[in-house]
């Protein structure tokens, strides 16, 4: 956004201008291309956005060394998560970057986040990218996408990692951290983007209090397939009979149940305590340390997927794009 010459209210910024906004981006030496969205709130993003943006990183892969996506923060980490898995076989950037303060305002945090961005993604080493990933960038740190979570509002590090590394520092020069960044994929591995996504899920939060009621009508709600079950520390829940029954009825059905914490870091482990093993027994999955934000993306990537019972829980419990840690 910036502001109204004539009224002062912020209205939509456009990108068509960005050189005369940003011109400082006239020194990167990147030929630089831009594609502007209808403006929308980023708290209305749908699935169908996420389909549209894979499908212009499709049709326009070999013409591009890297591509930025401009958001929106409140649903970048959803967002950037979803792309992560829609792009299978990426070997070039794509860097999510947004800012707190609108850009068009003196002193906002987008003209610092946008041109290092841009910089990240056009970055090359022996002719290669050098962040073959889904990335997110944000107040001086590169962050692996699906690894993500806003965890303020107010501050200008609005985006934290909590289980994984940063992939760069960004100070008077780019640190990358190459050991934590995805490898490059192997030799002949084609470049491959999924569009189905199911939206037949939803994400439950366990809380001191909760009915057999509410759980239930929760759980059975029409047409869900699947459920992100955000429960206490190390993967815990209550373990009165009702609210076991109901999840063994729900996964009898056929529903998918995940189990991830509540805690920003740190790990389900649902083999320490009793009542995280009594949810193991029913059939939860265990989500290990991934965030809600991807554990949500990766139901909806793999449901619309159509995979099988098996391969689906194989895949939702093994590290896919490098969201959670490997058992």
């Amino acid at each position: 956004m910036k502001p109204d010459p004539g009224t002062g209210t912020l209205v939509p910024f456009d990108f068509n201008g960005i050189y005369d906004e940003v011109p400082s981006l006239r020194r990167l030496d990147v030929d630089l291309d831009v594609l502007p969205f209808d403006p929308i709130d980023s708290s209305n993003v749908e699935p169908s956005l996420w389909v549209r943006l894979a499908e212009i990183i499709r049709d326009n892969y070999a013409r591009y060394d890297g591509f930025v996506v401009l958001h929106g923060t409140d649903t970048m980490s959803y967002s950037s998560s979803a792309l992560s898995f829609m792009l299978e076989g990426l070997d070039k950037a794509v860097v999510f970057t947004g800012s707190q303060i609108p850009i068009g305002v003196l002193r906002s945090d987008g003209r610092e986040n946008l041109i290092t961005a841009i910089e990240i993604a056009a970055s090359k080493e022996n002719g290669r990218s050098v962040v073959p990933e889904v990335s997110l960038y944000f107040q001086n740190r590169l962050f692996r996408a699906n690894r993500t979570k806003k965890h303020s509002a107010e501050d200008l590090s609005a985006f934290a990692s909590h289980n994984y590394p940063a992939l760069a520092d960004v100070g008077v020069g780019i640190h990358y951290r190459y050991g934590a960044i995805a490898p490059h994929p192997a030799e002949g591995t084609p470049f491959r983007v999924s569009t189905g996504v199911s939206q037949d899920v939803l994400v439950v939060k366990v809380f001191p209090g909760m009915t057999e009621r509410t759980l239930r009508t929760l759980l059975e709600a029409d047409g869900v397939r699947g459920v992100v079950l955000e429960t206490y520390g190390a993967g815990n829940a209550p373990t009165f009979g009702w609210f076991i029954g109901a999840l063994e009825r729900t996964i009898a059905r056929g529903v998918h149940v995940i189990n991830v914490t509540q805690c920003v870091s740190g790990a389900v482990d649902m083999d320490i305590y009793e009542t995280g093993r009594r949810l193991q027994d029913a059939g939860v999955i265990s989500g290990r340390d991934i965030t809600t934000e991807a554990a949500l993306t990766k139901m909806m990537f793999l449901l619309g997927q159509g995979y099988g019972e098996e391969e689906f829980v194989r895949r939702m419990k093994s590290s896919l794009r490098g969201e959670m840690t490997e058992e």
